[in-house]
């Protein structure tokens, strides 16, 4: 045993014996972690003194674990408003005296970016941004992981840049002024070789409840390229699947038999619309239970609901397996669904920093407030750490206010005649108001009925109509992660399991050697596509399916490592 392995062993414990009791309480406290956020986390809160813990020496939302999105702090005063209770409560009223041309409702990318526009039109104005949680970006948040004084990033929220339709000259526009190029970023820094080039593939854990027994299944073709039917029936035949069950999937990937003949391109595409993805692969391609039950949940990460409940045909906008032989022309049709449509007809450029869109969140907020983080570029950005404590000063034009849940925001006066809007905002135990000449409320528009009671109902029917599933990613940083290469797999997904996917991050270099680091995520498979391609499933093999446009979608792991 080398001394390097040694030290490492010291590190986690491995020289200590564990008894019953230990390994219940670790067992407890790592499964606590994540509905509370830790015990270390807990001190570190406690410990940060008045006047706000934004402020104070030390402060650094990234670094924290457990819940990261709705954390606890976050959402039990928007609870109380929901249910007609806040203002019971009679919180201490205080009127800060504040005065601005603009208060945001809301700092993630929308409320950022809603404030640099306004800035752009009038450089003079002063601007008070309230976030109700304890870091900005929105879903757009930064996980952080400091293993040997080594830095480790992984998304804490949305993946990458990435839009069903091209982006707007707007929204383009202001990429262009952050000095973020997708294309140029994705021909400088995907690394699409990086776990094929260590002999590394992906896999699929077939569970023993869904599957009849436990078996991890090397090789799944599909997440690099579309697979060839050599390829797909080699993976199938390792499966647990009876031999009808795998030729099912073969035939579901790599068959080209025409399901609707007679019909036109068109009509084949109004019939898709009216049927569901399983009813498809159930009635019209004949598959049998083992194979609906190896795709059932592939459209989770997208929908958050199975194949029973989404329609064949924006399945197909999507990319997945199943109508190569129908000879579909490209392009949406009527009765898709927004989003499928606008990716089978091209969907937008894509690039993945390491912090996900987390990096756009912290670009906006430097060109905000400079003084907050270091660096001149979208690439330097990456690796820079933010100084929370600059972000609410007195003297900026400027100024980002965490924690602060708004609980109101009310024309004053007449809205005919109003002289300006008043928010009103919970931040710990007392309810405080600003004021301010306009105010946009870039936030879960759901809350807004609640914030504005007096909007008109056919508003408040219309927000209330909007639907939100929760994805749960969960990343863990490994010191060790050569139990992943004695595998030869690079990440897999667990069709028939609660946490379905993982995906692993090289930190670094690519390491195989013991102990080289390794950044895990498992998450609902995500899917993504180039301009021009198909919306492939690329996050999860058995959705990796084939792409029924001129091109595959572009490979998953190692991208946009700078």
């Amino acid at each position: 045993m080398t001394d390097r392995r040694k030290r490492s062993d010291r590190t986690l414990g491995m020289d200590r014996p564990i008894d019953r009791r230990d390994f219940l309480n670790g067992v407890a406290v790592a499964v606590g972690a994540i509905g509370a956020g830790g015990l270390a986390d807990a001190a570190w809160a406690e410990s940060a003194a008045a006047p706000w813990p934004q402020d104070q020496p030390g402060y650094y939302p990234p670094i924290l674990t457990g819940m990261r999105g709705s954390h606890p702090g976050s959402f039990e005063n928007a609870h109380a408003l929901r249910d007609g209770d806040f203002w019971s409560k009679d919180l201490p009223k205080v009127d800060t005296g504040e005065h601005y041309d603009l208060v945001v409702v809301g700092g993630g990318i929308s409320g950022l970016s809603a404030a640099h526009f306004y800035r752009a039109a009038k450089p003079d104005a002063r601007i008070l941004i309230l976030d109700n949680h304890d870091d900005f970006g929105g879903h757009a948040k930064r996980n952080e992981f400091h293993l040997d004084g080594k830095l480790h990033l992984m998304n804490g929220g949305t993946l990458e840049i990435d839009s069903p339709r091209p982006y707007s000259p707007v929204a383009g526009g202001l990429l262009t002024e952050l000095g973020v190029d997708p294309v140029a970023l994705t021909a400088a820094c995907d690394k699409t070789d990086i776990y094929p080039g260590l002999g590394l593939s992906h896999a699929v854990f077939f569970d023993k409840e869904t599957f009849g027994q436990d078996r991890l299944v090397n090789a799944a073709p599909g997440w690099h390229d579309p697979g060839t039917a050599a390829e797909w029936t080699a993976f199938a035949a390792h499966t647990p699947l009876s031999p009808a069950g795998q030729a099912d999937v073969v035939r579901i990937n790599t068959g080209t038999s025409d399901y609707m003949p007679g019909l036109t391109s068109a009509q084949k595409k109004d019939a898709l619309s009216r049927i569901s993805y399983r009813d498809y692969l159930a009635n019209t391609v004949k598959v049998g239970p083992e194979a609906l039950a190896l795709y059932q949940a592939a459209t989770q990460g997208e929908w958050g609901v199975g194949i029973d409940a989404v329609s064949a045909l924006d399945c197909w906008g999507f990319g997945l397996s199943g109508f190569q032989g129908l000879n579909l022309e490209p392009g949406s049709a009527p009765r898709m669904g927004y989003t499928p449509s606008g990716y089978a007809d091209g969907g937008s450029y894509t690039f993945h920093f390491p912090d996900g869109n987390a990096t756009i969140a912290r670009l906006l907020v430097r060109s905000l407030i400079p003084a907050a983080i270091p660096g001149h570029d979208c690439q330097d950005i990456v690796g820079a750490q933010a100084d929370y404590a600059q972000l609410d000063r007195p003297e900026n034009p400027v100024r980002i206010r965490l924690s602060s849940i708004v609980v109101r925001a009310r024309n004053i006066g007449e809205i005919d005649a109003a002289t300006g809007v008043e928010v009103a905002y919970a931040r710990g135990d007392k309810v405080f108001t600003v004021r301010g000449d306009n105010c946009v409320l870039a936030s879960w528009n759901m809350m807004i009925p609640y914030l504005c009671p007096e909007l008109p109902p056919e508003q408040k029917a219309a927000l209330h109509s909007l639907v939100k599933t929760p994805l749960v990613y969960t990343s863990v940083a490994l010191r060790d992660w050569t139990a992943f290469h004695k595998l030869g797999i690079s990440g897999f997904q667990a069709p028939g399991r609660y946490r379905r996917g993982d995906r692993g991050a090289l930190a670094g270099k690519a390491d195989p050697r013991p102990h080289g680091a390794h950044a895990l995520q498992t998450r609902p498979a995500r899917a993504r596509a180039e301009q021009g391609r198909p919306r492939r499933a690329a996050g999860d093999a058995v959705r990796g399916l084939r792409a029924q446009h001129p091109r595959a979608a572009r490979p998953h792991a190692g991208r946009g490592r700078l």
